[in-house]
């Protein structure tokens, strides 16, 4: 990872400058602003000056220089020039604030739909192995640290900075010997910092990885809170949550306390620095080389100008935890998308349906392959049911056929194009997906369906909904189309969420379906009700059920079936049955089905034993290939 070599901050800078480039007229009107509060915070100390100078030439006093005496009219402009400055700085701080607060916000909501775009644009692969709560705080929580320390501690720093650098000259106009104290306190701080921002940089890094996985934790037991609460797993998640949020306060109070001690040894440098000042630049008064008035000048500059000092102090850990946070989203920027449009790539023209395999192999990273060079055609039109042993490279066919994964070797292909040679988003438009987890949105029952073709009318989601025989059930709702269902549908039945996912797929009117075990867990009324969805949705399309029913599978125009990574019956299903292995099959399925009410779910008989001939390969590789599987 080429951007990981670099330093955490250098990392997070060559992140987000793409990103400032859209606002330089608003980065250009916040730093003019800046500049104008530095004038005003140089100039607000000069009418004190003249008031100490002019009251003590009127107790008697002989200074250095020549310069008015107090007057009624004096100190009345004087006091008006402070009020003039001091609000024309609050103003121009105020200015520079909106600026830059409106840029941070800009940039850290362009960089956060950067990373959302990214991660929806890596494989299956990568989010089978990923935890995505940690994967959300880095996409929500850690941009907006990046935002908000932009604003609160970087605006600050570069404003006393620059106030640091003109000060500094007017410091050493007045008094050059003094000035030397600020060089020197500078100097100070540098030496004290350079040991202490690495370790609180590491600290910080440790911090967010450990708020990471508590993310995760917390994701991972409120995802499947009816498990954890039927199986009475609250107190062994609370006390690995517990551990986590241990060790993650420790950390936190680690960097915390590393940030505190370099702002105590600030306070030192800059204290001893004003008793410097305080002191030589008393001896100089009394000498006539400086007027008191200069002296409270050089001590409002001073401190002033050590400012930046402490600020800098103050925000390290700020800073800190924001480079780390940057690491974090610049890691997921870094994750290589496995998946995309090869140059010269085209659009497919008019999809018929024709899908084919030749000699393909597939499998998930070092694993051993899942497919072993498969070769399979699917007619344009046919229903052709997939089954086989749990493992066996069916779900990673699936993945192949809408470009989740690409084959190590081989081709997939649709009406003989390689899909490889084609855009992504049109192979995947020519899918329509239904999968065995229904996955459903927050939000409407009209706009899940309405997902399959976004500038659907009512009419055509309702009539979607009709085929998919979901119309009846959604219409018993007192809101009907309207009515607001919960997160992945878990207000909805097993059999209501597959319905709607179906009049979503119907709603696309893709010419290739492929349906991913919908109907299993379902009861019987459900599973018909689902399978008459079905019925709808392949009319005229290529379909490809991935099952383990029998009565689908008896149902389909064809059945491969698929074993250790290939192909070991194929045909109809008057074909398949005077084949022991699939016979046999079926009749496990029917006598199960007779043995269970219509009510109750039905339950997957096991496929029967390998036969002695199956094809040469071994198993190795196959549970990655399950587990990995398709994502929606």
């Amino acid at each position: 990872m080429t951007v990981l070599k670099e330093r955490p901050l250098r990392c997070t800078l060559a992140m987000v400058r793409p990103h400032l480039r859209g606002h330089k007229w608003l980065m250009a009107g916040g730093v003019t602003a800046l500049l104008f509060e530095v004038v005003f915070r140089v100039l607000e100390p000069w009418p004190v000056k003249f008031v100490v100078d002019a009251i003590t030439r009127s107790l008697g006093a002989d200074l250095a220089g020549t310069g008015p005496a107090a007057t009624p009219a004096l100190l009345l402009a004087a006091g008006a020039a402070v009020v003039l400055f001091t609000g024309m700085r609050a103003l121009s701080n105020f200015l520079a604030t909106v600026a830059f607060a409106l840029a941070g916000s800009r940039v850290a909501t362009a960089l956060r739909a950067r990373v959302f775009n990214h991660v929806q644009s890596l494989s299956a692969g990568y989010h089978s192995s990923s935890r995505s709560g940690d994967m959300v705080q880095r996409l929500v929580s850690d941009v907006g640290r990046l935002q908000e320390v932009a604003v609160t501690a970087g605006l600050p720093l570069l404003a006393n900075c620059i106030t640091l650098v003109a000060m500094g000259g007017v410091m050493f106009w007045l008094d050059p010997l003094l000035a030397l104290v600020v060089v020197l306190g500078a100097a100070g701080f540098v030496l004290l910092s350079r040991g202490s921002t690495g370790k609180i940089t590491t600290a910080a890094r440790r911090t967010r990885k450990g708020e990471g996985s508590l993310a995760n934790t917390a994701a991972e037991s409120l995802g499947a809170i009816r498990v954890v609460q039927t199986y009475g797993l609250e107190s062994t998640l609370a006390e690995r949550f517990g551990s986590s949020n241990a060790q993650t306060l420790k950390e936190g109070v680690q960097a915390r306390r590393l940030a505190a001690a370099l702002e105590r040894r600030t306070d030192v440098i800059v204290g001893a620095a004003t008793a410097l000042v305080l002191a030589g630049g008393g001896w100089r008064v009394v000498e006539g080389a400086m007027t008191p008035g200069d002296l409270v000048l050089f001590l409002t500059y001073l401190k002033t100008a050590m400012k930046p000092l402490r600020d800098l102090a103050k925000y390290t850990g700020r800073i800190a935890r924001a480079a780390a946070s940057g690491e974090r989203v610049a890691e997921l920027l870094e994750e290589r998308i496995d998946i995309t449009d090869a140059p010269g790539a085209e659009p497919l023209g008019k999809v018929s349906g024709e899908l084919g395999f030749r000699a393909v192999t597939a499998g998930y990273g070092d694993a051993a392959p899942v497919l072993r060079d498969l070769d399979l055609t699917i007619r344009q039109g046919s229903k052709t049911a997939i089954v086989g042993p749990s493992g066996s490279g069916k779900s990673t066919l699936v993945s192949l056929l809408v470009r989740m994964m690409d084959p190590v070797a081989g081709a997939v292909t649709i009406d003989g194009t390689d899909v490889r040679d084609a855009t992504v988003a049109s192979v995947r438009s020519a899918m329509s997906l239904v999968l065995q987890d229904a996955v459903l949105f927050s939000g409407t029952i009209m706009e899940n369906i309405r997902y399959g073709k976004l500038d659907a009318t009512d009419a055509e989601v309702e009539q979607a909904a009709r085929l998919a025989n979901a119309h009846g059930f959604i219409s018993a709702f007192a809101d009907g189309y309207s009515t607001v269902i919960g997160e992945r549908g878990g207000t909805l039945s097993g059999g209501q969420r597959q319905r709607i996912t179906i009049a979503r797929a119907v709603l696309r009117n893709s010419p290739v379906v492929i349906a991913d075990e919908v109907t299993t867990g379902l009861d019987h009324a459900s599973r018909s009700e689902v399978l008459a969805g079905l019925d709808a949705l392949s009319a005229g399309r290529t379909t490809v059920f991935i099952t383990h029913e029998a009565s689908v599978a008896m149902a389909s125009d064809r059945v491969v079936w698929l074993q250790e990574g290939k192909v070991l019956l194929e045909g109809t299903p008057a074909e398949l049955m005077r084949q022991p292995l699939f016979a046999s099959w079926v009749e496990q399925h029917r006598a199960a089905n007779a043995r269970h009410s219509l009510s109750g779910p039905q339950r997957r008989p096991a496929v029967p034993p390998r036969p002695e001939r199956a094809p040469a390969g071994g198993s190795a590789g196959v549970q990655a290939g399950a587990q990995a599987g398709v994502r929606a």
